[in-house]
Protein backbone atom coordinates (compact mmCIF):
# COMPACT_ATOMS: atom_id res chain seq x y z
CA UNK A 1 0.00 0.00 0.00
CA UNK A 2 1.37 3.44 -0.95
CA UNK A 3 1.72 5.86 1.84
CA UNK A 4 -1.28 8.13 0.26
CA UNK A 5 -3.77 5.02 0.84
CA UNK A 6 -2.53 4.49 4.23
CA UNK A 7 -2.49 8.60 5.62
CA UNK A 8 -6.16 10.32 5.87
CA UNK A 9 -5.50 13.27 4.09
CA UNK A 10 -6.19 15.09 8.14
CA UNK A 11 -3.19 13.41 9.33
CA UNK A 12 -1.60 15.03 12.67
CA UNK A 13 1.25 13.48 13.35
CA UNK A 14 3.77 14.82 16.84
CA UNK A 15 6.44 14.38 18.69
CA UNK A 16 8.09 16.28 22.12
CA UNK A 17 10.46 18.35 21.14
CA UNK A 18 12.83 19.24 24.25
CA UNK A 19 14.40 22.89 24.10
CA UNK A 20 17.51 22.72 26.59
CA UNK A 21 17.59 26.86 26.04
CA UNK A 22 14.69 27.08 27.55
CA UNK A 23 13.96 24.11 29.85
CA UNK A 24 10.72 23.80 27.67
CA UNK A 25 9.10 21.15 25.82
CA UNK A 26 7.86 21.67 22.08
CA UNK A 27 5.92 20.08 20.00
CA UNK A 28 7.29 19.09 16.36
CA UNK A 29 4.01 18.41 14.09
CA UNK A 30 4.55 16.51 10.69
CA UNK A 31 0.74 16.58 7.91
CA UNK A 32 0.54 13.59 6.00
CA UNK A 33 2.53 15.60 3.29
CA UNK A 34 5.89 14.75 5.15
CA UNK A 35 6.05 11.24 5.61
CA UNK A 36 5.33 10.84 1.91
CA UNK A 37 7.75 12.85 0.67
CA UNK A 38 10.14 11.55 2.43
CA UNK A 39 8.98 7.51 1.53
CA UNK A 40 9.36 9.08 -1.84
CA UNK A 41 13.05 10.41 -1.14
CA UNK A 42 13.51 6.89 0.19
CA UNK A 43 14.49 8.51 3.59
CA UNK A 44 15.74 5.52 6.04
CA UNK A 45 17.14 3.36 3.61
CA UNK A 46 20.39 3.80 4.66
CA UNK A 47 19.69 1.68 7.62
CA UNK A 48 21.07 -1.71 7.07
CA UNK A 49 18.74 -4.79 6.28
CA UNK A 50 19.85 -6.48 9.83
CA UNK A 51 19.30 -3.02 11.80
CA UNK A 52 15.91 -2.76 10.42
CA UNK A 53 12.66 -3.44 12.63
CA UNK A 54 9.21 -3.31 12.12
CA UNK A 55 7.37 -4.83 14.99
CA UNK A 56 3.16 -3.60 14.77
CA UNK A 57 1.26 -4.58 17.65
CA UNK A 58 -2.43 -3.96 17.29
CA UNK A 59 -3.65 -2.25 20.45
CA UNK A 60 -7.60 -2.17 20.23
CA UNK A 61 -9.94 -2.35 17.77
CA UNK A 62 -13.77 -0.94 18.01
CA UNK A 63 -16.02 -0.92 15.07
CA UNK A 64 -14.35 1.60 12.67
CA UNK A 65 -11.48 2.80 15.19
CA UNK A 66 -8.00 1.20 16.68
CA UNK A 67 -5.15 1.82 18.30
CA UNK A 68 -1.78 0.32 17.60
CA UNK A 69 1.92 0.55 18.35
CA UNK A 70 4.66 0.86 15.67
CA UNK A 71 8.13 -0.21 16.39
CA UNK A 72 10.76 0.90 13.77
CA UNK A 73 14.44 0.72 14.20
CA UNK A 74 14.96 4.58 16.10
CA UNK A 75 11.40 5.43 17.24
CA UNK A 76 7.90 4.17 18.37
CA UNK A 77 4.48 5.10 16.62
CA UNK A 78 1.15 5.40 18.56
CA UNK A 79 -1.44 5.46 16.02
CA UNK A 80 -5.15 5.88 15.83
CA UNK A 81 -6.55 4.46 12.55
CA UNK A 82 -10.33 4.62 11.02
CA UNK A 83 -11.59 2.71 8.62
CA UNK A 84 -13.01 5.00 5.75
CA UNK A 85 -14.87 3.49 2.68
CA UNK A 86 -13.45 -0.09 3.87
CA UNK A 87 -10.06 0.90 4.34
CA UNK A 88 -7.97 1.71 7.37
CA UNK A 89 -6.04 4.91 7.52
CA UNK A 90 -3.86 6.58 9.81
CA UNK A 91 -5.27 9.50 11.40
CA UNK A 92 -3.26 10.27 14.76
CA UNK A 93 0.64 10.03 15.31
CA UNK A 94 2.51 10.22 18.96
CA UNK A 95 5.41 9.08 18.31
CA UNK A 96 9.11 9.06 20.04
CA UNK A 97 12.42 8.18 19.49
CA UNK A 98 13.87 4.48 21.42
CA UNK A 99 16.42 5.27 24.38
CA UNK A 100 18.81 3.63 22.20
CA UNK A 101 18.50 6.38 19.28
CA UNK A 102 17.87 8.70 22.18
CA UNK A 103 21.30 7.80 23.51
CA UNK A 104 22.78 8.34 20.06
CA UNK A 105 21.43 11.49 19.34
CA UNK A 106 22.48 13.14 22.33
CA UNK A 107 18.64 13.58 23.76
CA UNK A 108 17.84 13.12 27.24
CA UNK A 109 16.13 10.04 28.07
CA UNK A 110 13.58 11.23 29.82
CA UNK A 111 11.91 15.31 29.72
Amino acid sequence: MRPEQALHPDLAKRVLIPDPRTDRDGIDHMSALTPVQMTRARHGKSTSPEARRTEVTILDVQGNAASVKLHMHDWIDYMHMWKFGGRWQIVNVLWEFTPEAKRGYGIAAEL
